[in-house]
Order: C-alpha cells, then structure tokens, then sequence
C-alpha cells in the first residue's frame, strides 16, 4: 500500500481558501477542475474559513468570480462557529462583539443579542477582526471580561495580507484584550480542532471519512492534526516543505497540486 492509499476512501473535504484555491485575487490554476471533480464524483466538501468579516454569501460570490463553483451552504466562517458555539450554551446569548458584517450576521442568524457593552453586562465578547478597532472598544471589551464574560475570538492569525502588505489581524485584537485581561480566549478558528468538528457535523460525516486541504501548516493543517482528521498540505501557498520537521502540526500527505491529489485519489 503505498502512502497516498487512505485518499481513495476519502469521501469528505475541507477546503483551505487563500493559498489553497487562490492567492489573492488569482486563482489558483487548477482549483476550478479541482472542485468540479469533486462535484463530478460526489464528494462531499466544504470551504472552511477563518474569514471573520465576510458572510458566506460574500465568500462564496468571491469564488464564483474566480470561476469556482460555490454557494453560501458551502462555506463555513469562524463567524459562524463562534455563533453556534454561543447558541449551543445554556442561559443568555447576550454579546458585546467586536467585527464585522460577518460576525455580526452570524451572530444575528443564531438568535444571539447582540449588546453595546455599556448598558447591559454581556455573557460573552466575541472579537475577530475589525477594521475600526478602537481603544473604546478595547476598553468595554476588557470591562465586560473582568466582569465575568465568556471571552471568544473568531481566530488568532496574526496578520491579515493585503495589497499593502501584512496588516494587523484578528490575533493582534485578540492579544490586546488577553493583555489586559490576563484572559485567554476560547479560539473557534483554525488552528483550534472546533471548526473542524462544526464542519464533520453540518456534513454528517465521520473523522475517518475526512480530510483537511490547506497550504498553511500554522492554521489549516494544526487544525486537522488536533481534530484527529487526516490532512494535506498542498504547496501553492504559504508554507514550504522545509519548514515541517519543525511544525507543531506534521501533515499527513503533502503535494505539490490539487491536480495531483485528484490523479492519487481517483
């Protein structure tokens, strides 16, 4: 049996977007046929993101610009993990957030009330990444923690890449409240194992059956690792084949395309 054999009993994948299907605003040359075929042959899959700011409708027209097939079902964003997370606890939802559409969105869809911090003491502070981030935000946010609110963050990616360069990311926030908090957050996106298990729920699939895609062995493959599923690491995006011997999370196949891993998974 040779290393690549699990793939063809794979019926389930979840799909990394930047560095895995595109790089920017260019997609990745074969990530069109690549979801194609896996619609072709039936397997289930989903995007899986740790985009806080977008709603999956947003995602997934951003997809089908690029030429690869997409609908909102088949997104999952931190936003919404973060969502059903809250829902899923007993007692009040109420939430001081600190985002974007995105979270806002999900976190509306989900039933939650959604609080200004200053007038009523919230359950929980949801941050992810908000690009008018300010120190009054800050400041109810650490108020609301110290008082007993449950702290999440969406995902701690450090830095969120743009045409300018790396800017700050949702784990800039995140660091800033857990520094003057001394609290440290519950993490709903990659690298965290939760996003993959909402995933494997909303597709009714198994561990066993799945796989995670992604270029980022930091994030998508760490994901994989700590959820007990299977992954590749493909090398069209952000992490190279020397830096794995030192990674927290050593991925399970790792190729150079998605072209390759269609031909070993036929």
């Amino acid at each position: 049996m040779t290393e690549a054999a699990w793939l063809k009993e794979i019926d389930t994948y979840l799909i990394d977007l930047d560095g895995t299907l595109y790089r920017g605003r260019d997609v990745i040359e074969d990530a069109p046929a690549f979801v194609a075929w896996l619609q072709r042959t039936q397997r289930k899959f989903l995007y899986v993101t740790n985009n806080s700011s977008r709603r999956p409708e947003d995602v997934a027209a951003h997809l089908r610009e690029l030429g690869i097939p997409a609908e909102a079902d088949d997104v999952l964003t931190s936003s919404q993990v973060a969502a059903q997370y809250i829902r899923e606890q007993p007692g009040h939802h109420r939430v001081f957030m600190i985002g974007e559409t995105g979270l806002h969105d999900a976190l509306h869809e989900a039933g939650c009330q959604i609080v200004n911090g200053t007038d009523e003491q919230p359950d929980y502070v949801v941050q992810g990444i908000d690009r008018e981030f300010s120190y009054a935000k800050l400041k109810r946010a650490a108020l609301a923690v110290r008082a007993g609110a449950v702290s999440i963050a969406t995902n701690v990616d450090k830095a969120l890449p743009t045409e300018e360069g790396l800017l700050p990311g949702s784990g800039s926030l995140a660091a800033a409240l857990m520094t003057t908090t001394g609290v440290t957050p519950l993490v709903m996106g990659k690298p965290a194992a939760k996003m993959i298990e909402v995933a494997l729920e909303r597709l009714g699939s198994t561990r066993e059956q799945a796989v995670v895609i992604g270029d980022n062995l930091e994030t998508d493959i760490l994901a994989g690792v700590q959820a007990d599923v299977k992954t590749v690491l493909v090398l069209t995006g952000f992490s190279q084949r020397a830096e794995i011997a030192s990674a927290a999370g050593v991925p399970t196949l790792v190729l150079d395309s998605l072209t390759e891993l269609m031909a070993l998974s036929e």
